[in-house]
């Protein structure tokens, strides 16, 4: 009999679940992905089915179970992982009461502002009502109506009859906990976007009771707080017979993705930095200190590793760009039906490696959905900017690689501000880090080393495996970093810094000088469609 343990992994993404296994050293053994549905509404919603959520789970699941990688008894943990700043309303036995409000959706916006505001204001916050959040929590609620204060908000405001049945408003992550254990309970990382925690004792965060009575939202209908390393409960015994575990399989309560990606980039020490490129996108790094700076929505929050802060920030669309290229402009309803989704991702590797840097001085912007950071917009779209009939495709495919980029390099400027420090090199994640040419792009763009880690697109997945087995104590967390190989190391093309460098002073100016143009358009949108 192997004397090998294993965990389980699951991470509930926006694309869809991933689960995989891995080794109580961090060595991958399988993953299995299934796909989920995205329900984008007119009024500025966006939803996802939490019945759908477990079915591709529970598929994933038994799919790579069936494999047969390792023996079923040696699987002794779940850890979870998964998207955030997320909402599902529950009732007292955890059945969903209606779709679940993901990140994305901003129909909480009016809400917010309502109980951020005043008579005069400071950022679209009423002064002494920012000085409370930022001092206890670290942060405030966004005005844009995706943090899930607002989503409860909105839930109060407009769908009363939700609010009034739900037992308890989970996080994504939170309500996975629940579907395992039958326990109801929320990680204080998983929690801190709804901007009710006091932080400022890392070891005991706590519901500020103040904060709550500012949100208007009921304490009871909040979850109870545990530690992320905390062991919410033994896996339900109906589930552990129906997947074929053991009934002694302990449920890792976990976090986030953005604190699990964290973890499994390898950037665990303080200051190392890592970039996520999946649907969405990041530039974060640990910190030994609590801090903010609204004016770009970075802070310090809670870590998945004990003791820690993590500098947080969100770009609403990273590696979701491509996804728009392929599927609306090149590979439109599927009119090229045999290539394959991955096959249509390494055609544009193919023809962004052979066009040449600047794009013919064509600019891409990447805010299909509004953006977060540095500048929080929900209003602001994308496109491309200077556009001649000397454009060719391979110009537009480059230019969006390297709007992604120009982005990142936005804020990047930002994260240094705040730790006070030029970042020596980047760890690049997510499934845009299985790009060369884009690794070689962020590099060239950011004018720093991009380090391309290994099996970048299991980093949350393994990120939360490796979390589960140092909360059991299986290993250190000083031991992680060690446990995530560099796959390759990209250095800057200085014959590509000129070029960079003028069409990033453009890319900044393209937003300064159409913002309010964005605003009027979109906003007019959002009231013809009843918001």
């Amino acid at each position: 009999m192997s004397s090998e343990k294993y965990v389980l992994a699951i991470d509930l993404g926006t694309s869809g679940p991933k689960v995989a296994l891995f080794s109580l050293r961090g060595d991958l053994v399988g993953s299995e992905f299934q796909e989920n549905r995205l329900i984008l509404l007119p009024d500025g919603g966006a939803e996802q089915s939490p019945a759908e959520w477990w079915e591709a789970i529970d598929t994933a699941v038994k799919r790579l179970l069936g494999r047969k990688l390792v023996l079923n008894d040696d699987i002794i943990a779940i850890g979870t992982t998964g998207q955030w700043s997320g909402t599902v309303a529950v009732d007292r036995d955890g059945k969903a009461l209606s779709n679940a409000i993901i990140w994305m959706d901003s129909r909480g916006e009016p809400y917010i502002r309502e109980i951020c505001g005043g008579a005069i204001e400071v950022e679209g916050y009423e002064p002494v009502k920012l000085w409370k959040w930022i001092r206890a929590t670290g942060g405030v609620p966004s005005n844009t109506g995706k943090d899930p204060i607002a989503h409860i908000l909105y839930y109060k405001n407009v769908h009363p009859e939700i609010y009034e049945r739900t037992y308890k408003f989970l996080e994504p992550i939170d309500y996975l906990g629940s579907l395992l254990t039958g326990k109801f309970a929320a990680s204080v990382n998983s929690i801190v976007l709804h901007w009710l925690t006091d932080n400022r004792n890392i070891d005991r965060i706590v519901y500020d009771e103040k904060l709550v009575h500012l949100s208007k939202i009921d304490r009871d209908k909040l979850p109870d707080l545990r530690h992320a390393n905390d062991v919410l409960g033994p896996l339900l015994p109906a589930l552990a017979s129906e997947w074929g575990l053991r009934d002694d399989v302990k449920v890792i309560i976990g976090s986030p993705d953005v604190h699990s990606a964290a973890v499994g980039s390898g950037a665990v020490a303080d200051y190392d930095t890592h970039l996520y490129v999946g649907t969405s996108g990041w530039l974060t790094c640990h910190v030994p200190f609590k801090k903010t700076d609204i004016s770009h929505s970075l802070a310090a929050l809670p870590s998945a590793i004990p003791g820690r802060y993590l500098l947080t920030n969100e770009q609403e669309c990273a590696g979701v760009n491509l996804q728009f290229l392929r599927d609306n402009i090149f590979f439109y309803q599927n009119e090229l039906s045999n290539q394959k989704p991955g096959h249509a991702y390494k055609i544009f590797d193919e023809i962004a490696a052979r066009t040449p840097a600047g794009s013919g001085n064509l600019i891409y912007t990447p805010w299909l959905y509004g953006e977060r950071a540095p500048v929080d917009d929900r209003f602001v779209r994308g496109g491309f900017f200077n556009l001649s009939l000397q454009t060719s495709r391979e110009d537009m495919v480059r230019a969006v690689f390297e709007g992604v980029a120009f982005n990142t390099r936005w804020l990047l400027k930002y994260v240094e501000q705040f730790i006070n420090k030029s970042v020596e090199y980047i760890n690049m994640v997510g499934g845009g880090a299985k790009s060369d040419i884009w690794c070689q792009i962020h590099a060239d763009i950011l004018n720093r080393p991009i380090r391309q880690m290994k099996d970048p697109i299991e980093v949350n997945v393994r990120g939360v495996a490796l979390l589960a087995a140092a909360s059991l104590g299986h290993i250190h967390y000083d031991d992680i970093a060690s446990r995530v190989p560099v796959a390759k190391t990209y250095t800057p093309n200085p014959d590509h810094r000129k070029i960079y460098d003028e069409l990033f002073g453009e890319f900044l100016a393209v937003y300064e000088n159409n913002k309010k143009m964005y605003a009027r358009l979109n906003r007019g949108m959002a009231m013809e469609s009843g918001k």
